[in-house]
Protein backbone atom coordinates (compact mmCIF):
# COMPACT_ATOMS: atom_id res chain seq x y z
CA UNK A 1 0.00 0.00 0.00
CA UNK A 2 1.43 3.46 -0.92
CA UNK A 3 1.44 6.21 1.61
CA UNK A 4 1.09 10.14 1.54
CA UNK A 5 1.20 12.97 3.86
CA UNK A 6 -0.32 15.90 2.54
CA UNK A 7 0.97 18.76 4.31
CA UNK A 8 -1.13 22.14 4.06
CA UNK A 9 0.72 25.59 4.44
CA UNK A 10 -1.88 27.47 3.22
CA UNK A 11 -4.22 29.48 5.80
CA UNK A 12 -7.09 29.41 3.81
CA UNK A 13 -7.97 33.03 3.66
CA UNK A 14 -7.67 33.81 -0.09
CA UNK A 15 -9.36 32.30 -2.92
CA UNK A 16 -6.25 31.19 -3.92
CA UNK A 17 -4.84 29.68 -0.63
CA UNK A 18 -8.88 28.60 0.24
CA UNK A 19 -8.27 26.39 -3.35
CA UNK A 20 -5.04 24.97 -2.08
CA UNK A 21 -6.72 23.58 1.14
CA UNK A 22 -9.97 22.39 -0.37
CA UNK A 23 -7.03 20.48 -3.18
CA UNK A 24 -5.01 18.81 -0.19
CA UNK A 25 -8.07 17.18 1.20
CA UNK A 26 -9.80 15.96 -1.95
CA UNK A 27 -6.36 14.35 -2.82
CA UNK A 28 -6.18 12.54 0.88
CA UNK A 29 -9.74 11.59 0.68
CA UNK A 30 -9.15 10.29 -2.83
CA UNK A 31 -6.21 8.69 -1.81
CA UNK A 32 -7.31 6.87 1.55
CA UNK A 33 -11.08 6.40 1.07
CA UNK A 34 -11.31 5.69 -2.81
CA UNK A 35 -7.51 4.95 -3.96
CA UNK A 36 -7.15 2.32 -1.05
CA UNK A 37 -3.70 4.17 -0.13
CA UNK A 38 -3.21 5.39 3.43
CA UNK A 39 -3.10 9.38 3.66
CA UNK A 40 -2.41 11.92 6.32
CA UNK A 41 -2.98 15.05 6.56
CA UNK A 42 -0.92 18.07 8.60
CA UNK A 43 -1.09 21.58 9.37
CA UNK A 44 1.83 23.63 9.49
CA UNK A 45 2.84 27.25 9.54
CA UNK A 46 -0.40 29.39 7.97
CA UNK A 47 -1.92 25.95 7.43
CA UNK A 48 -2.92 26.39 11.39
CA UNK A 49 -5.04 29.17 10.37
CA UNK A 50 -6.82 26.53 8.10
CA UNK A 51 -7.14 24.15 10.80
CA UNK A 52 -8.74 26.53 12.84
CA UNK A 53 -10.96 27.87 10.69
CA UNK A 54 -11.94 24.63 8.76
CA UNK A 55 -13.30 23.06 12.17
CA UNK A 56 -15.30 25.22 12.47
CA UNK A 57 -19.31 24.04 11.92
CA UNK A 58 -20.37 27.08 10.47
CA UNK A 59 -16.85 27.35 7.44
CA UNK A 60 -18.36 26.71 3.87
CA UNK A 61 -16.09 23.60 3.09
CA UNK A 62 -16.60 22.12 7.36
CA UNK A 63 -18.32 18.83 5.89
CA UNK A 64 -15.14 18.50 3.64
CA UNK A 65 -12.88 18.52 6.58
CA UNK A 66 -14.95 16.41 8.90
CA UNK A 67 -15.33 14.18 5.87
CA UNK A 68 -10.90 14.08 5.89
CA UNK A 69 -10.83 14.80 9.92
CA UNK A 70 -9.70 10.49 10.23
CA UNK A 71 -6.52 11.93 8.08
CA UNK A 72 -5.83 14.44 10.19
CA UNK A 73 -2.27 14.02 12.19
CA UNK A 74 -2.49 17.50 13.86
CA UNK A 75 -1.30 20.46 13.69
CA UNK A 76 2.31 21.90 14.26
CA UNK A 77 2.42 23.24 17.49
CA UNK A 78 5.00 25.74 17.02
CA UNK A 79 3.08 27.63 14.75
CA UNK A 80 -0.05 27.21 16.50
CA UNK A 81 1.08 29.44 18.44
CA UNK A 82 3.03 31.76 16.65
CA UNK A 83 -0.47 32.25 14.70
CA UNK A 84 -2.13 32.52 17.55
CA UNK A 85 -4.51 29.70 17.24
CA UNK A 86 -3.30 27.17 19.69
CA UNK A 87 -6.73 27.28 21.73
CA UNK A 88 -9.03 26.98 18.43
CA UNK A 89 -6.84 23.71 17.76
CA UNK A 90 -7.41 22.27 20.90
CA UNK A 91 -11.13 23.15 20.95
CA UNK A 92 -11.17 21.28 17.46
CA UNK A 93 -9.52 18.31 19.09
CA UNK A 94 -6.43 18.24 16.71
CA UNK A 95 -3.36 17.22 18.13
CA UNK A 96 -0.60 19.32 18.52
CA UNK A 97 2.79 17.94 17.01
CA UNK A 98 5.89 18.75 17.95
CA UNK A 99 8.11 15.86 17.25
CA UNK A 100 11.07 17.97 16.07
CA UNK A 101 11.76 20.83 18.10
CA UNK A 102 7.96 21.85 18.43
CA UNK A 103 7.69 21.09 14.61
CA UNK A 104 6.36 17.82 13.02
CA UNK A 105 9.13 15.60 11.64
CA UNK A 106 9.37 15.54 7.94
CA UNK A 107 12.40 13.12 8.45
CA UNK A 108 10.46 10.63 10.29
CA UNK A 109 7.12 10.88 7.43
CA UNK A 110 10.28 9.86 4.78
CA UNK A 111 11.23 7.22 7.10
CA UNK A 112 8.07 6.15 7.30
CA UNK A 113 7.84 5.49 3.33
CA UNK A 114 5.27 8.68 3.15
CA UNK A 115 5.43 10.70 -0.17
CA UNK A 116 5.28 14.18 1.19
CA UNK A 117 2.50 16.48 -0.70
CA UNK A 118 2.89 19.87 0.25
CA UNK A 119 0.15 22.06 -0.42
Amino acid sequence: MSKAAFIILAAGDTHESLGRVVNAFMGALEYAKEGGGEARIIFDGAGTQAAAEFSKKDHKYNELFEKVRGQIDGACSYCAGAFEVTDKIKEANITLIDEFKGHPSFKKLIDDGYQVLVF
